[in-house]
């Protein structure tokens, strides 16, 4: 059983990391915040968990004391929730195998004969929010949530607003140039995988069975979407930055159309390469915000690009070549959140190594539904700092 003692632990933890991390942001250490943070957004997930556990005990986590208004199941005299009642549904059908829905009980539009049971929305909820909890490429993006398999919206790009014409009292409207329009398409495609499982999570409690769910959907949705991304930035081709020079050539090219809303987006290959620059007077151009120690800017002359890092998994070098992402990405990519998720199960199929009859394991496929385009291919640079030119360039020139 979960103890209110192990929240508090967990959270004294928590507050003792934050405090080493601003000593390491007044050392300008910010390769060793970055690592740290991560280790904070971990204690962040095991602190969720435990606090979700003990509100399941019937223990409010910020008294530690019995709560009743909040217990699962009948024997504390509350009213089920939604999510508590989608908590048993689920562990029902995953008891059961994850039965096809019947004619009625579900939307089956785009799935096929293999659309599996459909998650309930209380849980797709609860999934979602663990996408977004941790390093996710979403909060970049414009994320636009689809009702249908496929469909298309009309964009005016932002470079193209011209405004509208002074129109005298009872004067008919002028003409101005043809306004230009594009149409972005997108068509909700499935992702899916899949996880093997023990028979004897379907004898846990209810609430672990979706725990389960939630958590394994939650993470693959994230990395999901982050890979989607990606694909879709490097639609563009890449181009060579050289240096400092280069990304401010990059950063002003963007125009005042989006430099006002734009940032510079690396991996943590970027932000070490980032960490070593200095102007002719010695000091470091990369420097937290004052407004938010948590945010970093890379401080050149007039110009300030706010800076955003992530994990080298999330946003992957390729050999020396450091990916430097610079624009607004709310305005080149779309992201389209079908918001379904759909399970299947087996205890025969192989699956690779996986042989679920011979292991005694149950697989579980699930799926998820979405698609990401291009919305303004004009918002955003794709360039990359290539490390070992860099470094050759700073070797001191032995001839003569």
């Amino acid at each position: 059983m979960t103890t209110y003692q192990e929240l508090l632990q967990l959270k004294h933890q928590r507050a003792e990391k934050v405090k080493q991390g601003k000593e390491l942001l007044a050392k300008k250490d910010f390769a060793a915040h970055k690592t740290l943070m991560g280790e904070v957004d971990e204690l962040n997930t095991q602190i969720e968990a435990v606090e979700k556990q003990l509100q399941e005990e019937g223990i409010d986590p910020a008294t530690g004391k019995e709560d009743t208004s909040k217990a699962f199941g009948p024997m504390k005299g509350a009213e089920e929730t939604g999510y508590q009642k989608a908590v048993k549904a689920l562990a029902a059908a995953a008891r059961a195998g994850f039965p096809k829905a019947k004619s009625g009980e579900m939307m089956n539009e785009g799935t096929g004969s293999d659309g599996g049971y459909t998650v309930p929305k209380d849980i797709v909820t609860k999934i979602i929010a663990r996408r977004d909890s941790k390093e996710s490429l979403l909060g970049e993006v414009r994320v636009i949530n689809a009702t249908a398999e496929s469909g298309s919206r009309t964009l005016k790009k932002r470079s193209q607003h011209t405004g509208f014409l002074t129109v005298k009292e009872a004067a008919a409207y002028g003409k101005k140039a043809t306004p230009q329009f594009d149409r972005v398409e997108y068509k909700i495609e499935k992702r899916g995988g899949v996880l093997p499982v023990t028979a004897e999570l379907m004898e846990d409690s209810d609430a672990n069975i979706a725990a389960v769910v939630e958590e394994w959907m939650g993470d693959e949705a994230r990395v999901t979407v982050n890979n989607e991304v990606i694909a879709v930035i490097a639609t563009k081709e890449q181009q060579d930055l050289v240096d400092l020079d280069g990304i401010l050539k990059a950063w002003i090219g963007l125009g005042s159309q989006f430099r006002a809303t734009s940032k510079l987006i690396t991996n943590d290959d970027g932000l070490l390469w980032l960490s070593t620059l200095k102007d002719a007077n010695d000091r470091y151009l990369l420097n937290p915000n004052p407004a938010d120690p948590h945010e970093l800017r890379l401080c050149v002359g007039p110009h300030v690009l706010p800076i955003k890092t992530y994990d080298n998994d999330t946003i992957p070098s390729a050999d020396t070549k450091i990916p430097v992402i610079l624009g607004d990405l709310k305005e080149g990519v779309a992201y389209w959140d079908r918001r379904k998720f759909t399970l299947t199960h087996s205890n025969t199929a192989v699956v690779g190594d996986l042989n679920a009859f011979e292991d005694d394991l149950i697989l579980w496929k699930g799926s998820l539904r979405d698609d990401c385009t291009l919305w303004d291919e004009e918002a955003f640079v794709y360039g990359y700092i290539d490390s070992a030119a860099v470094a050759a360039a700073a070797e001191p020139d032995d001839q003569g």
